[in-house]
This record gives structure tokens, C-alpha cells and sequence, in this order.
């Protein structure tokens, strides 16, 4: 029996989904929402409500349109709904945590608040901030990012945000829109306008 003979050439890429939609839904009916929220906003909640929208684009500046993203987040004081926060939560539900697919033009928004500044591990003031986490087809590992806001004074002595070149920290900085409570921010995996991600 002779041997067969594999062609050369390029080993077929292997990705990750897209099964996002399909394997968070209970009903599998693709419904984002019937599975979690894109909201963190709760009955007791204080602070400034806003929406967060923006689009996720590939390194070829093509819409993803499968991509999920997860937020966590301080509330309006700066307080998170976690155990290792031991001060006391005002707004006893809010939980700041909130899940968000894209559409088939890559377009995601958050319906939020504000969050309050945030001390870092050594205690200094960190600018109010949303964590980000975005995950996709071919990524065999989630990406995590961060949400500042353009009108925050606290981003010029931000710890985290002083570690990112000059010329980068617009990749993490949402733009609020004239007159409204809506900032947007558009995510970009790879390319010349790469958004910063953090090794963590």
C-alpha cells in the first residue's frame, strides 16, 4: 500500500465560535437578552446615568459582528459589589456588571453610570474608569481593556492610564457627545489604531 502524500502548504486556522450567541442563550433563540443585560442600571442606583456605545472592528477595519464584551465597574461612589471591598455599597443591587454582543455592524452599547474614582492597590486615586473584557471568534484568549471618560480632569494622574504612551491613550479614552449623556468609544483588535490591551 503506498503511502499517501500530504500537500503542502498552509495549515488550516482553527477559530474560536462564532458559538457566543448560541451557547449563552437558554432559549437558543440568539436573543442577547435572554440570557444577561447589557444594563447595570438598578432600582437604588445613584449617580449620573449614561450610555456607553461605540463599534468592534478587526485589524482590517471590518465590523465584528460576534464579538461579546463584559464590563465590571465601581459605582457612583467607587465602590464595587465584590467581597475584597469592604466598605459599605449604597446602592445595595447594583452590581456593575453588564454583557453586550454586537450586531451584525459591530455596533454595542452599556447603559451605566458614571463611576466614582477608585483608590489603586497602593491606595492612589485612579480615574474613573469601566474594565472591559472582550472576547471573539479566533481568540483563543479574552482581551482585557479599560473605559475613560473625555471629560474626567482625574485621567491626567491616572496610574494606569500614565503607563500607556501619549499617542495611545485615545484607544481608551470614550468621547462624550455634545449635550447628551452618551460617550462612545470604538474597540479595535489589531491594526494601525490598535486599542491598548492589558496583559493581566
Amino acid at each position: 500500500m503506498q503511502d499517501s502524500v500530504k500537500p503542502d502548504g498552509i495549515t488550516p486556522s482553527q477559530t474560536v465560535g462564532p458559538f457566543f450567541k448560541y451557547g449563552l442563550t437558554p432559549t437558543g433563540e440568539y436573543a442577547w437578552n435572554d440570557a444577561f443585560t447589557s444594563s447595570t442600571l438598578t432600582p437604588d442606583v445613584t449617580g449620573d446615568r449614561v450610555r456607553i456605545e461605540g463599534r468592534v472592528f478587526d485589524g482590517d477595519g471590518v465590523a465584528v459582528p460576534d464579538c461579546m464584551l463584559e464590563i465590571w465597574q465601581a459605582d457612583a461612589q467607587g465602590r464595587f459589589a465584590d467581597p475584597q471591598d469592604k466598605r459599605a455599597l449604597p446602592n445595595a443591587s447594583f452590581r456593575g456588571f453588564a454583557r453586550c454582543g454586537t450586531d451584525k455592524d459591530g455596533h454595542y452599547a452599556f447603559d451605566t453610570i458614571k463611576p466614582g474614582a477608585v483608590p489603586d492597590p497602593d491606595g492612589k486615586p485612579q480615574a474613573p474608569h469601566i474594565l472591559v473584557a472582550v472576547f471573539g471568534r479566533g481568540m483563543l484568549r479574552h482581551l482585557y481593556t479599560r473605559i475613560y471618560f473625555s471629560d474626567e480632569a482625574g485621567n491626567a494622574a491616572d496610574p494606569v492610564l500614565a503607563l500607556v504612551p501619549a499617542d495611545r491613550r485615545a484607544t481608551l479614552i470614550a468621547v462624550r457627545e455634545a449635550g447628551k449623556a452618551v460617550y462612545r468609544l470604538d474597540l479595535r483588535l489589531q491594526g494601525d489604531s490598535e486599542t491598548v490591551f492589558f496583559d493581566v
